[in-house]
């Protein structure tokens, strides 16, 4: 029986609330852009796909979604290729510091971040049309729940006052160890979890230290990591790798530099993750040639899909690297992908990342994805499993059209909104 054809891209952005979460660049603004794919068959069968709504994304999204008009929605392999070019490693962003944390921003990297939710709309559609779940197209399942870290955040209590409209937060403020072990708690207490990661960067690392080990402390057999987003000199890393040791299962990308990566690991035997300096395929030599990661956090949006994160997965099998999952701001189409590509990986060992709990409140689904002991249960439902509330995407595409001003994420601008003389930083900071 040969696959429907896809009819129609239905392309939409939206705004979702976020909190005020500081990182190496600045602070998380009130409201971030997303971008909800729609692909509709000619049996009416639709798939939805998530991915970022930054201007340039959706610009390339509406040159490229009609080219998917008329193909068979099994065709992944073309649908990945919609749009490629020979030249497409030119560079759109040498910084890596501020500007999106994924190393050199590429053409071809933002070209991949759209098909990702083309390839998963597809693969959506497909298993709704067949019947089973996407699990089963990726070739079935190795396990029967996914794993996530809670990934905690030093933040503010809330936005500041100059950011009119700004949505209410009811985590609270995290600024100290204190502070940080509280908002653990809240997360252990929503979800479970049995890991915790700490967004780093945005204090001096001494204090980022007794913070992790302050979570020790209170979480004495949960395994803790520490990500500050390539914030701190060789000497700090070197430094914290060596009083971490022993106390985090690995840090990630503690230095932007891959040869300063390498050191860290060759000097502390540190275990070291990124999603930084390997975030395409060519990056991916250099790195494992100078051992300058043994954890690769996979990105199915950063990597164009799901068959290209288990490509990625192979290849650090092959070399006998980690495997695990990045996560940036995201609602619950993006977490279910990330959730049924993760069942299929056997040689994924580590918890994934996710965003969701800071924004589940305002999720686009029927039904809100739920955590238990930290992990999200296979539904065995046909597709991703998950049901699209279209009204809720009407409401938060009502937000983008009335707030033009928040379209492009701008950690430094939102810090701006507090401190007027606030400057892009400068890497290494600490």
């Amino acid at each position: 029986m040969a696959a429907p054809r896809i009819t129609e891209v239905r392309l939409t952005p939206i705004l979702i609330s976020d909190a005020p979460l500081l990182n190496v660049a600045g602070v998380h603004q009130p409201y971030a852009p997303r971008l909800v794919v729609e692909l509709i068959t000619e049996t009416g069968t639709a798939g939805f796909g998530e991915t970022y709504g930054d201007s340039a994304y959706l610009e390339l999204a509406e040159k490229l979604a009609p080219r998917l008009v008329g193909m068979p929605v099994d065709a992944v392999n073309a649908i990945c290729r919609v749009g490629k070019d020979p030249g497409g490693l030119r560079v759109i962003d040498p910084n890596p510091d501020a500007s999106g944390y994924r190393g050199l921003l590429t053409t071809e990297k933002q070209r991949l971040s759209v098909i990702s939710a083309f390839e998963g709309a597809a693969l959506d559609a497909f298993g709704k049309h067949l019947g089973v779940p996407v699990y089963d197209l990726l070739g079935g399942k190795v396990r029967d729940r996914v794993e996530y870290s809670g990934y905690l955040f030093y933040k503010w209590g809330q936005h500041p006052a100059s950011s009119p409209n700004a949505p209410h937060d009811s985590w609270g403020e995290a600024i100290d160890p204190d502070g940080v072990v509280a908002l653990a708690r809240k997360f252990h207490d929503y979800g479970g979890f049995r890991s915790f990661k700490l967004k780093g960067g945005a204090f001096p690392a001494e204090e980022e230290v007794g913070a992790i080990k302050a979570l020790r402390g209170a979480f004495p057999d949960h395994p803790l990591r520490l990500d500050p987003n390539g914030a701190w000199s060789l000497e700090t890393s070197l430094r914290v790798a060596r009083e971490l040791t022993g106390v985090v299962e690995y840090l990630e990308d503690p230095t932007f530099r891959l040869d300063d990566m390498a050191e860290v690991h060759r000097q502390t035997g540190m275990t070291l993750a990124t999603n930084m300096i390997v975030t395409a395929t060519h990056e991916i030599k250099p790195a494992f040639d100078a051992d300058a990661v043994q954890v690769v956090l996979s990105d199915h949006h950063f990597w164009g899909g799901l068959l290209a994160t288990h490509d990625l997965a192979a290849i650090c099998a092959a070399y006998g690297k980690g495997i695990s999952m990045h996560s940036n701001t995201h609602l619950g189409i993006s977490l279910a992908t990330m959730t049924h590509v993760a069942a299929t990986v056997p040689e994924l060992r580590y918890a994934c990342d996710t965003h969701y709990p800071w924004q589940a409140r305002e999720d686009i689904l029927t039904e809100p994805i739920t955590f238990a002991d930290g992990c999200v249960e296979l539904s065995g439902k046909p597709g991703l499993g998950v049901e699209v509330d279209t009204d809720a995407v009407a409401r938060l595409h009502e937000r983008y059209v009335k707030m033009p001003h928040m379209r492009n994420r701008d950690d430094i601008a939102a810090m701006r909104a507090a401190h007027p003389d606030y400057r892009r930083p400068t890497m290494p900071k600490y």
